[in-house]
């Protein structure tokens, strides 16, 4: 690997701190010389076999991207443009309670079928992995970015109790801590839970403070995707503060968000509830993703009850009249708890993707939007999206609210994560364009955030979450996980009518010191790997 010096560049070095003007030395992987303006004019300037130009561009840390479901998609395309072009050079996946380890053959099917809207079913996948580490090392056979992962506390699950809606026995409570100890000593970071997904949602709080407990004393995190992100969200938010409190657990809340028309303008209450528990000791960091509209899968919306089994008796559930009725009820009438409480509205539910080709015709129009082409009921369109495409549907929400999202990101605990679902013909511009969309539009455009502050919300913040020793800032002796853009041009090409479109203004990305996008251009450098937990110190 040849030196390299980056000449000229801004320096925005991940803490917050005013930018500075500097020559960046990388070599072996890592920054080994950082040259200030004001030393360079006094001394001769460091140099390297290869010099790269940097005027007029910022460099920063590589973008660490706190809530990522590309589980499937780096084994899929490990080159990964998506999110290299974004200058992203560190994951973390695992989310929402439900991925791909640990399992065996059984779980593995049910967790596919169920996920299938998230990363496709997987079909062209390997799976030649079932626990923690084995997946980590498959992840190390080279990816274009580094990866971290969580335990899904739903797999874990369905790996012990399996997806019936009942309480785990004292038996299948140890077996699932123990599960989670082998995962953190196998690498991964912490937990995460999809409190409105199955077969996560149905543990209680006894059962989540006892896993916490284990990732407590291994110094990772609890990620939860807590109960509700409409009618409760603070209620719910507030459950996940008391229940990290009680474990000792630190605490990462993930996609913090408040959504639909019952939260507009309710961000100040959810920022005083966390601002009383910084205050009173506790670790807590939040991630969100710049943009207004959710995503998930068409399913998740059903309520709690017509999930309870798996995926094979939600389909059978639905081609039951008189259940399916049941379930129409709860969505449109009453509310359900997949759908956050609040009942449905069919003209904010967009088919961003689906599993099965000759259902083409349903993506980028709203599900009201397709019954009156029909001439049918939204909800007849949505149950046979539902059991045509095999559960495999997924949808935007557009649900959310600007001064919200804003108020959020200000927050002196918050980080950026995408959330970003890469399956599907038109999926969120949010996992191709979040964090040239953070730079751009809330940085250069609006003065939502400092150019410094919006940079240590990517990078080192999240680096400090994570408990990256030698990562999330430019600082000497620390990897060389790096990323050059223009200030002037960043910004996101994605848009909802266009969601893969490519940012603007990022011309170079190194991952271990190596260019993984070089003049704008994805080049085959793979230099990625698996980001293991780092052991608590004796």
């Amino acid at each position: 690997m040849e030196a390299l010096v980056i000449r000229d560049a801004d320096v925005v070095d991940g803490t917050g701190a005013d930018s500075y003007r500097a020559d960046v030395v990388v070599d072996g992987g890592r920054i080994v010389s950082i040259v200030k303006e004001a030393a360079a004019a006094g001394c001769q300037r460091p140099k390297a076999v290869r010099e790269l130009d940097a005027e007029g561009l910022v460099l920063s840390p590589g973008f660490i991207d706190m809530h990522a479901h590309s589980d499937l998609a780096l084994l899929r395309d490990p080159g990964h443009a998506a999110k290299a072009a974004q200058g992203v050079t560190l994951e973390v996946l695992g989310q929402d309670g439900l991925s791909y380890a640990p399992v065996d053959d059984r779980t593995l099917d049910g967790v596919r079928r169920s996920i299938a809207g998230w990363n496709g079913p997987g079909d062209d996948v390997d799976f030649d992995w079932r626990s923690v580490g084995e997946y980590l090392d498959r992840l190390d056979r080279g990816i274009a970015v580094n990866a971290a992962y969580l335990i899904p506390q739903g797999t874990v699950r369905a790996l012990v109790v399996g997806w019936d809606d009942r309480e785990a026995t004292p038996r299948e409570l140890d077996r699932m801590r123990q599960l989670v100890a082998e995962g953190l000593e196998q690498g991964a970071v912490g937990l995460s839970s999809g409190l409105t997904y199955t077969p996560g949602m149905y543990a209680g709080n006894a059962e989540l403070t006892e896993l916490c407990r284990v990732v407590a004393s291994y110094g990772g995190y609890y990620c939860p995707h807590h109960r509700s992100y409409g009618v409760g969200a603070l209620e719910a938010y507030a459950e996940m503060v008391e229940l990290a409190r009680r474990a000792g657990c630190a605490l990462h809340l993930a996609h913090a968000t408040m959504n639909f028309g019952v939260n507009e303008g309710r961000a100040p209450e959810l920022l005083a509830l966390l601002d009383e528990a910084l205050a009173a000791g506790a670790d807590i960091t939040l991630d969100t993703y710049p943009y207004t509209a959710g995503c998930t899968t068409l399913v998740a919306l059903l309520p709690s009850w017509a999930s309870e089994g798996g995926p094979g008796e939600i389909l059978r559930r639905l081609t039951d009249e008189e259940t399916a009725e049941r379930i129409r009820h709860d969505l449109e009438e009453v509310g359900s708890d997949g759908c956050h409480g609040v009942p449905v509205d069919w003209g904010t539910v967009e088919i961003s993707g689906v599993g099965s080709a000759a259902l083409d015709a349903y993506v980028g129009r709203t599900v009201r939007e397709s019954a009156a082409l029909r001439g049918e009921t939204p909800w007849t369109t949505a149950r046979r999206l539902l059991v045509e495409d095999r559960l495999a549907t997924a949808i935007l929400q557009h649900v959310g609210h600007e001064e919200n999202v804003r108020a959020i990101m200000r927050h002196r605990v918050h980080t950026g994560g995408s959330d970003g679902i890469l399956q599907g013909t038109k999926p969120h511009p949010r996992a191709y364009g979040t964090f040239p969309q953070y730079l751009g539009r809330y940085v250069r455009e609006s003065g939502v955030l400092s150019l410094e502050s919006c940079v240590a919300h990517l990078t080192g913040r999240p680096a400090a979450r994570l408990r990256l020793p030698d990562r999330g800032l430019v600082r000497e002796g620390y990897r060389a996980d790096l990323v050059l853009f223009d200030p002037r041009t960043v910004a996101a090409g994605s848009s909802y009518d266009a969601p893969r479109t490519p940012p603007t203004g990022i011309p170079y990305v190194l991952v271990d010191g190596r260019f993984v996008i070089e003049d704008g251009r994805r080049t085959d450098v793979l230099a990625g790997r698996a980001v293991r937990r780092t052991p608590v110190s004796g």
